[in-house]
């Protein structure tokens, strides 16, 4: 019992880490320029243009909503940690909204802030891979499409993905909606990579 108690410390210490990452990516370089990259956090960017609250209260809602659902349709098989995920994450980025005000881009450089988008919650995901644990969000949508279809995971993510991208390109510029391709090749080329690593 003693062993296992450093190692579960361990293992949420990890998953705190790849959370702050994660939100750093999202609300520093993701929320400023409109990267509506599918997830939760992209319907977020694309709410927030048509209801009167921010991004990360409107994430913060989302994710609660497929939390409960999350614990209702899919019982034990859902996880703790996702669970864990799902709750830091959201609140984290509204504590960043009220101590760290953005009103625009951080450096102004698209291309820039692109490569950090995609880059740290890429990383946070294979983070939070290696410790079995997912980002919540449009994963409990997948693991319920899973539950009731023969479509995997990455494929039930993928088409949730794609939904927004498409409405991204309705809603954003162009040059956005680029991104947000560029965004999605280069998060799968980059999760690949890092989980094979480990």
């Amino acid at each position: 019992m003693k062993n296992l108690i450093p190692k579960r410390v361990m293992e949420y210490i990890i998953i705190t880490f790849a959370v702050v990452l994660m939100d750093v990516g999202i609300y520093v370089f993701k929320f400023p320029n409109n990267f509506s990259f599918g997830g939760v956090s992209g319907m977020a960017v694309v709410f927030s243009h048509f209801i009167p609250m921010t991004s990360a209260q409107i994430n913060l809602v989302i994710n609660l909503i497929l939390l409960v659902i999350g614990f209702i349709v899919l019982g034990r098989d859902f996880g703790v940690k996702t669970a864990y995920v799902t709750v830091v994450s959201s609140l984290l980025l509204n504590v960043f909204e009220k101590v760290f005000p953005m009103n625009r881009a951080l450096t102004g450089n698209i291309m820039l802030e692109l490569c950090f988008a995609i880059i740290l919650p890429a990383l946070a995901a294979a983070l939070l891979f290696f410790e079995n644990a997912s980002g919540g969000g449009t994963d409990i949508v997948a693991m319920i499409i899973k539950k009731y279809s023969t479509m995997n995971i990455s494929g039930a993510l993928f088409a949730v993905d794609c939904v927004i991208v498409v409405v991204s390109f309705m809603v954003f510029d162009l040059t956005t909606g680029l991104g947000v391709l560029r965004f999605i090749m280069g998060r799968g080329f980059i999760r690949i990579r890092i989980r094979r690593l480990f």
